[in-house]
């Protein structure tokens, strides 16, 4: 073949993989790192594609990523926003640019700090701040270091940059180690305190399976107060967990699908679907624990749990 039709079928080739049949997809919807927006992701992927013939595609990223996407609208769905981990995000998106919108369909929500029954009976914790005891603290240290070890949430969520203003508000950063990981790998923990026979204390929150599997006790706090509620977004620049306070318990969840304001316009018909959807925290609850125990495939099983729920799925289009 002569050089030059080399170069005439290579930029043909170009042409074709940049052209229409390889233009984005209809509808991206966002997926953040927790079992229940998986699934969600999944289950809203499904529909869509069934009941509109729309090509939707899914795109990993975390909360700030999704929303800065919907925002620029790379991006269109945020199957499961949870406020008020995400009131920086709501503020800056949903209240001042308006680029963002909130489903009025909301599930609700629980956070807080958990050990296993045997923890508790083992060191006598009720309440969370036990932990600032350093006496207490020596009871979860595993690597003989003199502070415990406390799991307070994944990167990327909006609730571990809150958990950390709650630690130093209860004064327990001084005598735990505040470890961020992977959810699969702190649960894995848990699993293999409870079968040691060993203490765990770690971020707990509904929906989610962990509770039909363990036996959990929530540590006592402080009930909500917003006017001990004081938050600054996480920043680059010093000074935001400083003049951050959170001591007392979280508030209430709300779980809402949140979506790009140019999907009125460019999918109407999936905005409005968006805007019935209501997925209630048992459900929820359900979904991650096929996920997660049984280690259903997200696409396989949101195909069968949209056929098996099409009278639901239906009311979403109506």
């Amino acid at each position: 073949m002569f050089p030059n039709k080399l170069m005439t079928l290579c930029c043909a080739a170009a042409l074709i993989a940049h052209g229409p049949a390889a233009m984005a997809a209809d509808v991206v919807i966002g997926v953040p790192n927790w079992p229940s927006v998986q699934a969600t992701a999944h289950i809203l992927k499904v529909a869509v594609e069934d009941r509109l013939d729309l090509e939707v595609d899914l795109q990993d990223g975390s909360n700030t990523a999704v929303f800065e996407g919907m925002d620029a609208g790379t991006i269109h769905v945020h199957p499961e926003a949870w406020l008020p981990n995400l009131d920086h995000l709501k503020r800056q998106y949903v209240d001042g640019k308006k680029s963002i919108k909130l489903s009025p369909l909301a599930a609700k929500g629980t956070q807080a700090m958990c050990v296993t029954k045997g923890t508790a009976d083992r060191t006598g914790i009720t309440d969370i701040k036990q932990l600032r005891d350093p006496e207490m603290a020596k009871n979860f240290d595993s690597d003989g270091n003199g502070k415990g070890e406390v799991w307070i949430g994944a990167e990327g969520w909006g609730s571990t940059p809150i958990e950390q203003i709650r630690a130093r508000s209860y004064g327990y950063d001084k005598t735990m180690t505040l470890q961020v990981m992977e959810e699969s790998a702190a649960l894995a923990d848990v699993e293999a305190a409870i079968k040691a026979d060993k203490n765990i204390v770690f971020f707990c929150y509904t929906p989610h399976h962990m509770f039909v599997l363990h036996d959990l006790i929530v540590l006592k706090e402080p009930t909500f107060d917003a006017r001990q509620w004081v938050i600054v977004p996480p920043s680059p620049t010093p000074g935001w967990l400083e003049k951050s306070t959170a001591g007392v318990a979280w508030d209430t969840a709300s779980l809402n699908i949140g979506y790009a304001t140019l999907l009125e316009t460019e999918q109407p018909e999936v905005a409005a679907m968006l805007g019935n959807v209501s997925l209630d925290t048992d459900t929820l609850s359900a979904m991650t624990y096929a996920l997660t125990v049984e280690n259903q495939d997200p696409a396989e099983f949101a195909k069968t749990w949209v056929e098996e729920n099409a009278d639901t799925v239906d009311g979403w289009f109506q």
